[in-house]
């Protein structure tokens, strides 16, 4: 994917949701904790970083929750 249209995504809603080639379920990024480079995406965990490609990224979404989620339906 095109780092530009990550960040612009990224800053539009604060969260987004990503399919990494390498991973088995998609990575959740928040603005606050995710840097995007012109070739890497470095995400800060309480623990440590995750890097990988920009290439890697096989799709983004925009991340949003439903009442559902937070038993409230």
């Amino acid at each position: 994917m095109d780092p530009e249209t990550l960040r612009a995504r990224l800053d539009a809603a604060g969260e987004l949701m990503v399919n990494v080639a390498e991973f088995d379920q998609p990575l959740e990024l928040h603005l606050h904790d995710t840097e995007i480079g012109e070739e890497a995406v470095t995400l800060r965990l309480a623990d440590g970083e995750l890097e990988f490609d920009v290439d890697e990224i096989t799709g983004a979404w925009k991340h949003s929750h439903s009442l559902a989620d937070y038993g409230l339906e």
